[in-house]
């Protein structure tokens, strides 16, 4: 996988550059050919000298160097199968999302059309600054491949989101990049968001799916090489990068879209909290205050069900959204709708309710006639979506 492969590293001035040391060492050992670019202020946390041991190969921090080591330093380095940058500080995201070249791992991002997976690493509040957020948004929108920070205890003393990623999910993470997706060839239908059934021109039954871990899906799959439908109930989130998007309103509506499409998918994933009922009549006027009212419900499709009943060879794999017995209401589900998987969590459960960006998941699916199950522990949705659509690939693979 890694021989004859031509890595950049760019380590940018943070604390935790020193990592960097560790995979660098280890592509070197893998038999990639690593080069290193440093920003000067990342030569204060850990020498050049150390970098050049550790790859093999003189470390660049000035674009302006005329040595024999390097024809054009930005342009040379940008010229690679894969632009790894870590640590990423707020500085470095910012100075890529909007262009800036003023140094030279700024001007080796802008010089390289390689894939790019970056770790970014900062104070809690610096990561979470709305600025620093649009930028990832901006990047990822460009294609960029992030690996979260974790959470725990900082160099500065406190408690937040912000460390560099643990050291074997960043291979990891470059393992994947550097091989084929495992869903390449694949063709995914996804759903996300929530349904509003309207009462009048005005109001709605509705939900708190905010969509975040359906979009989270949706990428992941589109990283792990599939083609990607996602059909969206009302969410304010941006469109994934590299996902075809079409956005739905109600129950209804996100039934009839799922039906066309679906003869032409492989995986369908149902992560959608669809409405259960629907008003028997929408009002054509907003309602007036006038005492008590009454509304009259009927149920709505159930779009999974009808997937189960003609599921072929289609792998099909819902949600379950529980607060109490979790695991029995999921087995129910996945048993009595035809499904392949189903991904459960309890919504009641701190850090795996709606509109958050974490999640705690079971997983329950059938392998070689038996059910098995697989644990996620607290960890962002991005995370853990990725690690779902490496289930799903090593399924497809037993299948």
């Amino acid at each position: 996988m890694f021989k004859g492969k031509k890595i950049t590293a760019g380590i940018a001035g943070g604390i935790a550059a020193y990592k960097a040391a560790e995979v660098v060492s280890w592509l070197k050992q893998q038999g990639a050919d690593i080069s290193v670019a440093m920003t000067k202020n990342a030569a204060e946390f850990i020498t050049p000298l150390s970098m050049k041991t550790l790859s093999g190969r003189p470390v660049a921090m000035d674009i302006m160097d005329t040595s024999s080591d390097w024809h054009v330093p930005h342009v040379d380095l940008a010229d690679c199968d894969l632009l790894l940058l870590l640590p990423a500080t707020a500085n470095l995201l910012a100075k890529a999302a909007h262009g800036l070249g003023d140094d030279l791992l700024s001007a080796t991002i802008l010089a390289s059309n390689a894939p790019v997976l970056c770790a970014p690493a900062m104070h809690t509040n610096m990561y979470n600054n709305p600025a620093t957020q649009e930028n990832i948004r901006i990047l990822q929108q460009r294609g960029w491949s992030f690996i979260e920070p974790g959470w725990g205890r900082l160099a500065c003393g406190a408690l937040g989101q912000g460390r560099l990623a643990d050291v074997e999910q960043i291979k990891e993470r470059i393992r994947d990049s550097l091989q084929e997706g495992p869903l390449k060839g694949k063709r995914i239908l996804l759903t996300a968001g929530p349904t509003h059934e309207y009462i009048d021109p005005v109001r709605f039954l509705g939900n708190r799916s905010s969509g975040k871990m359906g979009y989270a899906m949706a990428e992941a799959a589109r990283a792990a090489g599939a083609e990607v439908l996602l059909i969206s109930g009302p969410s304010s989130l941006p469109d994934p990068a590299g996902v075809r998007v079409h956005r739905v309103v109600s129950a209804q509506e996100m039934y009839d879209a799922v039906w066309k499409e679906y003869e032409d998918c492989d995986i369908v994933i149902m992560a959608a909290a669809v409405a259960d009922y629907r008003p028997a009549h929408v009002e054509p006027n907003k309602i007036k205050k006038s005492g008590e009212q009454s509304l009259q419900l009927v149920r709505t499709r159930d779009i999974l069900a009808s997937l189960g009943e003609h599921k072929g060879s289609h792998f099909l794999v819902g949600f379950a959204a529980e607060t109490n017995d979790l695991l029995a209401y999921a087995q129910d589900k996945l048993e009595r709708k035809n499904l392949d998987m189903i991904i459960a969590n309890d919504v009641s459960q701190a850090g795996a309710g709606f509109d958050g960006d974490t999640n705690i998941l079971s997983v329950l699916y059938r392998q070689d006639g038996s059910l098995l199950r697989q644990d996620y522990p607290l960890q962002s949705k991005k995370e853990v979506s990725r690690q779902l659509m490496a289930l799903i690939a090593r399924q497809l693979e037993n299948a």
